[in-house]
Formats: structure tokens, sequence, C-alpha cells
């Protein structure tokens, strides 16, 4: 038998594996006692989780959608992730969202296209709107029924995100 043991924040487990073949023979867990300390930040953690504004993420491109998505729960906002309009669209529908960060061109919906259906529906035309895109004129992807509330180039630096979104949720 090769013991292994392995410790993370809240729990020591225990781990038997044969030679050989590798299969695992036993699992145990251990909890481990957080102090008064810990136990109340992570409570207050999960109290200000239902607290936090709620972003819908529209991007195609997986690599950029994941960076997008770490760099705002990193300012802290919730974060529901779409690959493309359409299901951007049910999410809009499905979810309380309080902000909308799209790509520009996605296949299936367009940013603009998505942005114009959230404009006309009474539950979600007042949500703000970023749309992100690659083109260096930014007049050039303006919206000619000023869905879009703001304009970012990729690649989207972090702090310039945080600052757009954070104007942008004042204003509503």
């Amino acid at each position: 038998m090769i013991p292994a043991s392995l410790t993370t924040n809240r729990a020591r487990l225990t781990l038997d594996f044969d030679p050989g073949p590798g299969l695992l023979r036993s699992f145990q867990a251990y909890p481990i006692q957080m102090d008064n300390d810990e136990a109340t930040a992570t409570n207050a953690g999960i109290a200000n989780a239902a607290n936090r504004p709620c972003v819908l993420l529209v991007e195609d491109d997986r690599s950029a959608r994941r960076f997008l998505e770490v760099t705002l729960q990193r300012c802290g906002y919730k974060v529901i992730a779409a690959a493309d309009g359409l299901e951007a669209m049910k999410l809009a529908l499905a979810s309380p969202i309080d902000a909308v960060i799209t790509d520009a061109i996605m296949p299936h919906l367009s940013g603009q296209q998505l942005a114009r259906f959230l404009r006309n529906n009474e539950k979600l035309s007042r949500v703000p709107i970023v749309l992100l895109t690659g083109q260096e004129n930014k007049d050039a992807a303006s919206s000619p029924d000023d869905s879009i509330d703001a304009f970012l180039c990729k690649p989207v630096k972090a702090e310039e995100l945080k600052s757009c979104l954070a104007g942008l949720l004042r204003r509503t």
C-alpha cells in the first residue's frame, strides 16, 4: 500500500493506493476546525455573494471568456458566462442580471443584435451593456440605435473594464 495525504483549507484527505494497477484502496477525509475569525469571514463571504452585482458575460473565444470571467470575479462581481448571443438571450431571461458585457462579433447572434433584444425586453431594457470590439475605431462599432452604453477595445485591460462597469452600475 502507498499512502498519500493532501491538506486543503478545510479538510485533510488520506488516500491509500495499491502498487501496480494504481487502484485506490481507501479514502478518508477529516474536517479541519476553523477558528472563530475564519468561520466569521467565510460566512460573511457567503452572505455577500448574494448581494454582488451579476454580470452576463458573452464571449465566443474560450480563453478570452475565461480571462474576463476571472477578472470580473476578482472585482467582486458574480458572473454568468455564455459562449454566444443565443445562449446569452436564454440566460438573460432566466437569471437576474445587473449588466451585460458582450463581444461584438459572435456566431448566431452579434453583440449588437443581443443588445437590441435586451432593450426591447421590458424587464431588461435598462441593464447597462458594454460591447467589446477588436476594432481600433470605437465609432466603427457604434450602434445606430444607441443600444450600447459603452465600448471597449480588445484586448481589454482589467482596470479599464472595472472602471467602465463600476461607472455604468453607479448610474443605474
